[in-house]
């Protein structure tokens, strides 16, 4: 049978690097696979881990009709055995469910990659939709850590390497800028308290929290 797969996770733990590996296994064997993305780092059309790895992608507009795409393109003679959708929290919730019809109606797995909340711990439309209507939810177990080294649960935007609550949804950024906007994966507890590496960093260095030498203790004769 076919399935709708959402293999979700934080930034970081290897959601893109995982779809590359899909698609290399799959067409190893002779298989044909029809990729969708949307604001990739790597630029339009393309899927793109931080490993380096990069593959041409179909860039998805707003509005586009995925089935439709995909019926089209097995009409007018194209193959296609499978569907892997990279970046999937930023499609629309119609979208998702354009890649169930893929699954129920024309048959094909539909492997669909992205992180479920935003940097306000908000579900993304699209990841929502897909929580709701995949048949299986697959959490990725390759860990990404806070800068504290506990186990990064949430994402943060930053700007300046300072965490901000409020703003679009959707800004695309990458998690090595630090003066414009970036990303940053925090356990839950640093992302409550909005510290980043760089405010921790920060207050580390301030004089506020190093010893004061009029109180520092007296040693007994």
């Amino acid at each position: 049978m076919s399935e709708l797969v959402f293999f979700s996770g934080t930034m970081d733990c290897g959601k893109s690097t995982l779809a590359l590996q899909i698609e290399h296994n799959r067409s190893a064997r002779g298989l044909v696979g029809v990729i969708f993305t949307r604001d990739d780092r790597a630029g339009e059309g393309k899927l793109s881990s931080r490993l380096g790895l990069v593959t041409d992608a179909v860039e998805v507009e707003d509005g586009q009709d995925l089935y439709g795409y995909l019926v089209d393109h097995l009409s007018q003679g194209g193959r296609a055995d499978y569907v892997i959708a990279d970046e999937a929290q930023f499609l629309a919730p119609e979208q998702i469910d354009q890649l169930a019809r893929l699954v129920d109606d024309v048959g094909l797995d539909v492997y669909a990659f992205g992180i479920t909340t935003d940097f306000r711990s908000k579900l993304f439309p699209g990841s929502q939709r897909l929580v709701e209507l995949a048949d299986r939810v697959e959490v990725l177990q390759v860990e990404a850590l806070c800068w504290c080294g506990a186990r990064a649960t949430h994402n943060a935007r930053t700007t300046g390497g300072e965490m901000v609550v409020e703003g679009e949804q959707v800004v695309v950024g990458d998690v090595d800028q630090a003066d414009a906007v970036g990303y940053e994966v925090l356990c839950r507890r640093h992302h409550r308290r909005r510290m980043t590496a760089a405010t921790a960093r920060a207050a580390a260095l301030s004089p506020d929290v190093l010893p004061r030498p009029d109180i520092l203790p007296v040693s007994s004769a």
